[in-house]
């Protein structure tokens, strides 16, 4: 029903769209924040001052999605996962968070994939740059015979090369650049670092005070 629903709302006016959306689903949008041509509906959406979400985006079956002030995502982003409730999905995996949050000024560029059934966390003037990068938080324990999910935390003021895949229970720590085409396999903790490579690991120390993409108070890049 919310398919159709929002098919049949999709070419009317966004204030509009808004009222009818925070009216029948009891979303919280920021009169300033907009959705373009997407479809839209997890069970719990907020979205801050000038976030945006941009056309052709597909977010389903999760519990929330969350985006703070000045953030964004963009064209045919992809986002789904399987929401705690009314389903027997990784049932063993104690207080799930089936949840994409991105922070303040945060940006999610067009074309990506993003599972969210353990939980996507995203830091304040975060880039998930490029295209095509994947963020899976579940995959199979070959061990239980069975699906299995873990968070992913990627830090503040993180870049995200094009083509990146992020694995479940992974950690991108602050002020870090994970480069093009990485995989990312476990927690790292080391802030301020290039990491790369499959599996990714340090490259490189990062000079966090003169990289002035680490210094940017608004989530544009000049």
């Amino acid at each position: 029903m919310k398919i159709l629903f929002q098919l049949l709302i999709i070419w009317l006016p966004w204030s509009i769209r808004r009222k009818l959306l925070s009216m029948f689903y009891g979303y919280k949008i920021h009169p300033t924040a907009r959705i373009g041509k997407s479809l839209i509906f997890p069970v719990k959406l907020e979205m801050a001052a000038h976030s945006r979400i941009h056309n052709l985006v597909i977010c389903k079956q999760i519990d929330r999605l969350v985006l703070n002030e000045d953030s964004g995502i963009a064209t045919m982003t992809f986002i789904t996962g399987f929401k705690t409730g009314g389903n027997n999905y990784f049932k063993h995996v104690e207080n799930r968070q089936c949840e994409l949050i991105l922070g303040k000024s945060a940006g999610i560029t067009s074309r990506h994939f993003i599972d969210c059934n353990g939980g996507v966390y995203i830091g304040d003037f975060t880039t998930v740059a490029g295209i095509r990068s994947q963020i899976l938080t579940h995959s199979i324990d070959i061990y239980k015979n069975r699906q299995h999910t873990s968070p992913i935390h990627i830090g503040k003021y993180c870049f995200l090369g094009t083509g990146c895949i992020l694995l479940p229970g992974t950690k991108l720590p602050d002020y870090s650049i994970l480069g093009a085409g990485s995989v990312l396999t476990k927690e790292f903790e080391q802030t301020g670092m290039l990491y790369g490579g499959n599996p990714s690991k340090p490259i490189k120390k990062l000079e966090v005070n003169d990289t002035l993409y680490f210094q940017r108070e608004k989530h544009v890049v000049d």
